[in-house]
């Protein structure tokens, strides 16, 4: 009965803009229900530095530096220019303009824009929530490396450890060759020996997954609360929170930058990760490489744009911000390579080998090769602790932002019900106990391998390029693309450049959908490490991983047809329309 007498907020939103007043203006009729207010940013910086917290984090720095060396040096730049130019710079304005257009979070916006379309709110809420449960745990790992990072010898940097076995060996150029004749056959170094014995524990395969590392459970606790605390409060607590967890990595970023020049075999590091080699881009694997880095970095279909944007005042230049947070997000990570690099040279010239051998991409970057380095310095405890630090303030404000977007997702779905005493307070120590207690069983012993799979699986390319695809069929064809470029420049009084418009049409469709077709020729079994590969039950969970986001996408089609009256040709026609108050009104009757 309450979800009947009392208007919905994304209501009176959308017809006081098609009437041409701005969603502040409605804080008054919002009120009159009771509710408390949506809010918005103080300042443009906490939009900007809230959006920069959530796009920039962990695959800047252990992902995009690998991929360059890897995939042909400075060559690698002219794929990932492209995707950048035809995907990435369209889809982020797309969903960023999106948001401050509706005021509503990425659900309620999009079953207002595009009704028919409404299943890529959800399914980009989904994605938000499976992320939330274990990306988390990366930076329980790097809190434990933190407390560490503070005995007076790294435990990693000798073999004197009570988890060391006797196959431990320190390498280094004085003993690389002039004893490996004596060494056992399961020789290992003191960081893989910490890794592998201490922080995780790691069991043989995936079907003994023990008991829970009590060490680990206690950080994964402690940054849940402090997560927690981040975001209880709305973005009255996120938009102060950001000026220091996304500042605070780059002044940590330069530090190393810094430290990093000035190591021997630094030079020769940074000629491997720019080193240009012109016949890697006749390898399909660079596109796909590029591609699904551009997706992953920018936080493209995961609807945290959309409610970021959507606390921005209606007029904001939306149109530029995105410029300056894509160059941003962009600059970054080629910045990190340097930092990174140069620190692998160094250890690769300390250990008399080629960096190749020492070159390695995420988590093993972060855990392994880096704290190998950092052993190697003078100093390593300080080091350690800039790194570390870095890492955690990284993957926090991307964890909370996307946090912050869930919660303003559900309050604008159902504002009627959270938006009253505490609520939403409640609501949000829910979500956070149930992805902690789920986010326990990747702290067991057999926890890494589960985070693989929820890693692979639950936010995918396949799935990021799926809902791109139906992203910018929504806008560019359903939609409009005139249309929208006519709301954003009634937004900000600047049109968007013709490119944007035939990107939402043909570009950014196709391209898409030659990737995503690509990835699927190209699919193999997950590789866990250590030799094992997935086996398949696990796969099979995996892909119900993904099937749980993508398929809401028919899903909804198909309900919101169903429970609209008329012909079918009639209801895809009403369904294909910005929704009005008789349509809204069918769809939550049904809901409720």
């Amino acid at each position: 009965m309450t979800s009947q007498s009392l208007p919905q907020e994304g209501e009176i939103l959308l017809d006081n803009v098609q009437k041409g007043r701005t969603p502040s203006q409605t804080t008054t009729e919002i009120n009159k229900v009771g509710l408390h207010a949506r809010g918005q940013w103080a300042s443009k910086a906490e939009f900007l530095l809230a959006v920069a917290g959530q796009i920039i984090g962990l695959g800047n720095v252990w992902r995009f530096p690998y991929l360059c060396y890897k995939n042909g040096g400075g060559v690698f730049f002219v794929p990932y220019l492209l995707f950048l130019v035809l995907c990435g710079v369209p889809l982020f304005l797309l969903e960023t303009s999106l948001g401050q257009y509706t005021s509503l979070g990425g659900v309620s916006a999009w079953r207002t824009m595009c009704p028919i379309f409404g299943g890529l709110g959800y399914a980009s809420q989904i994605m938000i929530l499976h992320g939330c449960v274990y990306y988390i745990v990366i930076l329980a790992w790097a809190l434990l490396y933190l407390s560490y990072s503070f005995q007076t010898a790294l435990p990693w940097s000798h073999c004197n450890n009570s988890w060391n076995t006797d196959a431990c060996f320190m390498f280094d150029h004085h003993n690389q060759t002039s004893n490996v004749s004596s060494l056992p056959d399961n020789v290992t170094s003191p960081i893989m020996e910490f890794w592998e014995r201490e922080v995780l524990h790691l069991s043989d395969s995936l079907d003994e997954l023990g008991p829970i590392s009590w060490k680990l459970a206690l950080c994964l606790a402690l940054v849940w609360l402090v997560c927690y605390f981040c975001v209880w409060k709305g973005i009255k607590s996120t938009g102060k929170v950001v000026y220091f967890t996304a500042t605070f990595p780059y002044v940590m970023l330069f530090v190393l930058l810094v430290r990093g020049a000035t190591l021997p075999g630094a030079a020769q590091g940074i000629i491997y990760y720019l080193k240009p080699n012109h016949t890697r881009l006749a390898d399909p694997q660079v596109w796909m490489d590029a591609g699904t880095q551009i997706f992953f970095s920018y936080g493209i279909c995961l609807g945290s744009l959309t409610a970021l944007g959507s606390y921005n005042k209606y007029n904001n230049n939306c149109y530029k911000d995105s410029f300056h947070l894509c160059l941003l997000n962009s600059a970054t990570s080629f910045l990190a390579g340097f930092a990174i690099f140069s620190v692998l040279g160094f250890m690769a010239e300390e250990q008399g080998v080629d960096i190749a051998t020492v070159a390695q991409s995420g988590p093993g970057l972060a855990f392994i090769a880096f704290p190998r380095a950092v052993a190697m310095m003078p100093l390593p405890q300080l080091w350690a602790i800039c790194f570390f630090l870095m890492i955690i303030m990284l993957g926090l404000d991307t964890q909370f932002v996307s946090l912050e977007a869930l919660m303003t997702s559900v309050t604008d779905l159902y504002p009627h019900l959270i938006r009253r005493g505490y609520r939403r307070e409640l609501l949000l120590l829910f979500i956070c106990l149930v992805c902690f207690l789920i986010g326990l069983i990747m702290v067991t012993p057999g926890g890494l391998y589960v985070f693989q799979i929820y890693d692979h699986f639950s936010c995918s390319g396949a799935s990021l390029l799926l809902l791109s695809i139906f992203q910018s069929i929504a806008i560019g064809w359903i939609y409009g693309a005139e249309r929208f470029c006519s709301n954003i420049k009634d937004m900000t009084g600047h049109k968007p450049l013709l490119l944007f418009k035939l990107c939402w049409k043909y570009l950014t469709p196709a391209v898409c959908t030659a990737t995503f077709l690509f990835s699927l020729v190209c699919w193999s079994p997950l590789s866990l490490g250590k030799g094992l590969v997935a086996p398949d039950w696990a796969t099979a969970l995996g892909w119900l991983l993904t099937l749980s986001s993508v398929s809401l996408l028919p899903i909804w089609a198909i309900y919101a047809l169903a429970i609209m009256p008329g012909t079918l040709t009639q209801r895809f026609h009403r369904l294909c329309k910005p929704t009005t108050n008789s349509q809204q009104h069918i769809v939550e009757d049904h809901v409720a």
